[in-house]
C-alpha cells in the first residue's frame, strides 16, 4: 500500500517542536534573472521520474524564467528528510505530502497556507471532490494545507465468484463481513476468511478507522478532545477483534494481506486501491468487488497526496512555486501524475476522470465502471480527526505516535482485553497531546 510512513522518531519531533525551521531554502535566484525552485517528491522509480522530468520540461518551456529541480526521496525516508531539511532551513519550495504529515508540518509553521489556498482558488475549488478537499482543509476551515493531486481509497475487496459460489452477495454490513469470514475460515488448510491488518502499523489504524467511523466513533470530538475510550469505539474494536479470528495468525501488514488475497488464501481483503495493479497483472479484473463496511453509517477511508508550498520563500520563489503547482493541477498534467500508477492512484479532480487519456488507459479500462465508482467515493471520505467538516491538526500527531496501531495490534495479535486497550490508548494519547 503506497503511503508515507508517519512513525517519526521522538528526536525528530523535538527538533520541530523547538521551532528550528519555518523558512524554505531549497530555492534560489540567479544572475540571469531565472528563479530555481526544488520539487521534492517520492517518485524514485525511473519510469516515474521520467514522467516528472517530462512535466517539468513542459512547465519550463512555458515559463522560461523558472527552473525546477526534482528531488526524489525514498518513501521510507521521506518524512525524516523533511525534518532534516527543516532543521537546516533548507526546505524545498514545493513538496509532495500526505494529508497526515502535512498536519504535522502545519503545526510547526512549515507550510505557507495562504499560498496554497490561492493555488486551489486559481485551479477552482469546485473541481475537486468534496472529500478530497476536506482532507487538506486547514483546522480553522479558512485555508488549505496542500493542493490535492492524487489519492487512494480503502475498503473490502472481494472475490465475486468465490462469494457467489458459496451463496453470498456483496457484503454490506458488519454482520455480512463476519458471516463470510467465518464460512471461508479453514486455518488447518491455510485458508482464511479475510486478510486484514493486525500489525502495529499505520495500516492497522487506517483499516480499523473504517469500522469505527461507520459506528460514529471518532478519535476527536467537535471540541478537539480525545475520545478513544467510548462505547461506540468499544463496539468497533470488539468487532475488529472478533473479525481478526478469521485472518492469518501473527502481525499482518501490507505484504501479508496482499499475498493472501492474490494467492487465493482469503476471498476478502482490507486494502487500498493499490491492490488493483496486481489484480490487473496477475488476476481477473472482472472478478473483483469493492465494499464499504457499514454499521450506522457508510465510512470510506481515503488519503490524499498533495503538493504544498514551504513557508519563508521570497516573493519570486513563492510566485514560481505557485505557478508550478497550478501547472501540475491542469487536468492533462494531473492525469499524467495519476497514471504513473494506474489503478492504485485515484483522481481527486473530476476533470481527470473525464480525461480521454485516463479513460483509455488499459488498467483503468480493465476495471470498467468500478474505476468511476472508486474515484467518486472520495465524496464520502471520512477519517479520524475530521469532525463536522473541521480537520483537526492534532490528529497528525496522534497518528504519528502509533498509539492506534498499537491498540489494534494489542487486541488482535496480543489478545488484550478491549476495555483495557482503549483505556491505555486514551491515556497515552492524552499524555502525548499535553507535551
Amino acid at each position: 500500500m503506497k503511503k508515507k510512513s508517519l512513525i517519526l522518531l521522538a528526536a525528530m519531533f523535538l527538533v520541530l517542536s523547538l521551532g528550528l525551521g519555518a523558512c524554505g531554502g531549497g530555492s534560489s535566484s540567479s544572475d540571469d534573472g531565472k528563479v530555481t525552485i526544488e520539487f521534492m517528491n517520492s517518485s524514485v522509480e525511473k519510469e516515474r521520474q521520467d514522467v516528472i522530468d517530462d512535466l517539468i520540461a513542459k512547465f519550463e518551456k512555458k515559463n522560461p524564467d523558472i527552473n525546477v529541480k526534482s528531488i526524489p526521496v525514498e518513501e521510507d525516508a521521506y518524512n525524516t528528510k523533511v525534518v532534516t531539511l527543516a532543521r537546516s532551513g533548507e526546505l524545498p519550495a514545493v513538496m509532495e505530502v500526505s494529508q497526515d504529515f502535512a498536519k504535522v508540518m502545519v503545526k510547526d509553521e512549515l507550510i505557507d497556507q495562504d499560498a496554497v489556498k490561492s493555488v486551489i482558488e486559481k485551479v477552482g475549488e469546485d473541481s475537486y471532490y468534496e472529500g478530497a478537499k476536506n482532507l487538506v482543509r486547514s483546522e480553522d476551515g479558512k485555508s488549505y494545507i496542500a493542493v490535492p493531486i492524487s489519492g487512494w481509497v480503502q475498503g473490502i475487496w472481494y472475490d465475486k465468484k468465490a462469494l457467489a459460489d458459496a451463496g453470498f452477495e456483496e457484503p454490506k454490513s458488519w454482520d455480512d463481513v463476519l458471516a463470510i469470514a467465518k464460512h471461508f475460515s479453514d486455518p488447518a488448510n491455510k485458508k482464511y476468511g479475510i486478510a486484514m491488518p493486525t500489525a502495529e502499523s499505520t495500516m492497522s489504524e487506517q483499516a480499523f478507522s473504517q469500522f469505527a467511523l461507520s459506528n460514529k466513533a471518532n478519535v476527536l470530538d467537535e471540541k478537539g478532545d480525545i475520545t478513544i475510550d467510548t462505547p461506540e469505539m468499544n463496539q468497533a474494536l470488539s468487532f475488529y477483534q472478533e473479525l481478526s479470528k478469521y485472518t492469518m495468525q501473527g502481525s499482518n501488514d501490507v505484504t501479508e494481506i496482499k499475498d493472501a488475497f492474490m494467492n487465493g488464501s482469503a476471498p476478502m481483503a482490507i486494502y487500498s486501491t493499490y491492490i488493483l495493479p496486481s489484480v490487473y497483472e496477475d488476476g481477473d479484473p472482472s472478478n473483483i468487488g469493492f465494499a464499504i463496511p457499514t454499521e450506522k453509517d457508510e465510512a470510506v477511508y481515503g488519503t490524499v497526496s498533495g503538493l504544498t508550498i514551504s513557508s519563508g520563500l521570497d516573493d519570486a520563489e513563492k510566485k514560481a512555486a505557485k505557478k508550478f503547482i497550478e501547472f501540475m493541477s491542469e487536468p492533462e498534467n494531473m492525469t499524467e501524475w495519476v497514471l504513473m500508477s494506474p489503478g492504485g492512484a485515484q483522481p481527486v479532480n473530476e476533470a481527470v476522470l473525464e480525461n480521454e487519456d485516463y479513460q483509455n488507459n488499459e488498467v483503468v479500462k480493465a476495471f470498467g465502471n468500478l474505476s468511476n465508482e472508486i474515484a467518486e467515493s472520495f465524496n464520502q471520505v471520512q477519517v479520524f480527526g475530521l469532525v463536522d467538516g473541521k480537520n483537526f491538526t492534532k490528529m497528525g500527531d496522534i497518528t504519528s505516535s502509533g498509539v492506534l496501531g498499537t491498540m489494534v495490534n494489542s487486541v488482535t495479535v496480543g489478545k488484550e482485553n478491549v476495555d483495557k486497550a482503549l483505556k491505555e490508548a486514551q491515556e497515552k494519547a492524552e499524555q502525548d497531546s499535553s507535551k
